[in-house]
């Protein structure tokens, strides 16, 4: 299973409605094959349309005289839904007395049953056309759309967009010091060499000021079940995102994985799949307490000088003991400049933390902010920068 893969959360829906279909057109079928469906395309893969094709007539095709049917229904059902071919499509010529496509009757009477039309795409895969300049409605909707909500093709394309939001925080004084003309104390060093040169006189009293850093940041981003549809995204945002500035990401489900070597590869697909090759518990559950107690006890020296912003990413669905995440929590604030709390779930109006875990972390976290889509993510910038200024 790939990380965060947009695909797994609608495929085998998918592949269940197909089936259903081949019933309709009289197919052999039950729950076993479809079920062997889904496992044979977990195997092969979705890369490659024709590997697709192959699963499944060898799982779901027991006869000779289903084979065209079965093209028939999997060419209405899965289309292709590369953003190259959509584009070379639109340079081609259209006749417009274009035939439809026949088809045997038993594969028009399933499709129609299912609610799919001959010469209509299905709407999850190609909805959204592009062309050389995207219209502002079509940007508009996908920053205002859920990224649980997002079709295979839409997904693919915020995972682009993602990847081009800027998060700049605000720079901090740090302890280390540099020469400066308004520094906020003398440069005695300097001006006894400077003295050396000029006869024990002092023309200029040289100063020395504070530098100015970045802050470092410590990212945790949750990989359970109930954060599959996100954890991918926002894994690509803030890889690019923070790029230059200091910084550690783990990712935690029922234990915690360390995501800094992955983190350290400029491209970003490779270390996406760096990260989906080092997690082991990708959509399992949550552990939030025993993950933070990992990080406590194995890296406790990501956390700089109580300087660090911890961005904590998760629903807050928590399944492990209260009392252990009450307590690393009171760690974590303590040793943070910052924590705040990235919430998928305030897509929904009227959201309370009424969840053991949520409740917790409502309670220590300095701020909860939403993460839901492209449109939070370009507001999030501002967001923090007005909350670390506060601090």
């Amino acid at each position: 299973m790939q990380l965060g893969d947009a695909r797994h959360g609608k495929l085998p829906g998918q592949i269940a409605a197909f089936g259903r279909a081949l019933r309709r057109a009289g197919l052999p079928m039950d729950s076993q094959r479809m079920a062997s469906a889904i496992a044979a395309v977990q195997v092969v893969g979705v890369e490659r349309r024709d590997d697709l094709r192959a699963a499944l007539q060898a799982v779901l095709v027991s006869r000779a005289q289903d084979i065209e049917v079965f093209h028939e229904l999997f060419d209405a059902f899965f289309r292709n839904p590369e953003l190259a071919q959509q584009l070379l499509a639109q340079l081609l010529p259209k006749s417009p007395s274009a035939q439809p496509v026949r088809r045997k009757p038993r594969s028009q009477e399933a499709l129609s049953v299912a609610g799919l039309k001959a010469r209509q795409p299905h709407r999850d895969e190609t909805e959204l056309k592009f062309d050389a300049a995207m219209t502002a409605s079509d940007l508009r909707r996908l920053r205002q759309a859920d990224f649980a909500s997002l079709g295979a093709s839409e997904f693919r394309l915020v995972e682009r967009l993602v990847r081009e939001v800027p998060l700049p925080l605000p720079p901090v004084r740090s302890r280390r010091e540099r020469d400066g003309a308004r520094g906020h104390r003398p440069h005695w060093a300097k001006a006894l060499r400077e003295a050396r040169r000029h006869d024990g006189e002092w023309l200029v009293l040289p100063r020395r000021e504070r530098r100015w850093q970045p802050l470092p940041l410590l990212i945790l981003v949750d990989i359970s079940g109930s954060m599959e549809r996100y954890a991918r995204l926002l894994l690509a945002f803030l890889h690019q995102a923070t790029r230059g500035a200091p910084r550690a990401a783990f990712a935690f489900g029922t234990d915690l994985t360390d995501l800094r070597t992955a983190f350290r590869d400029r491209d970003p697909d490779r270390m996406l799949a760096l990260a989906n090759a080092a997690i082991a518990d990708f959509a399992g559950g949550t552990r939030l307490g025993h993950s933070l107690g990992q990080l406590r006890q194995r890296h406790p020296r990501c956390l700089v000088g109580r300087r660090t912003v911890v961005l904590l990413i998760t629903d807050g669905l928590d399944t492990g003991e209260p009392a252990a995440l009450e307590q690393e929590l009171l760690w974590l604030r303590r040793h943070s400049r910052r924590v705040m709390w990235l919430n998928p779930l305030l897509r929904f109006d009227g959201y309370e933390p009424l969840a053991q875990g949520a409740s917790l972390l409502h309670r220590h976290a300095h701020a909860m902010l939403a993460v839901h889509n492209l449109g939070r993510l370009e507001e999030l910038a501002t967001s923090l920068a007005r909350l670390l200024q506060k601090a």
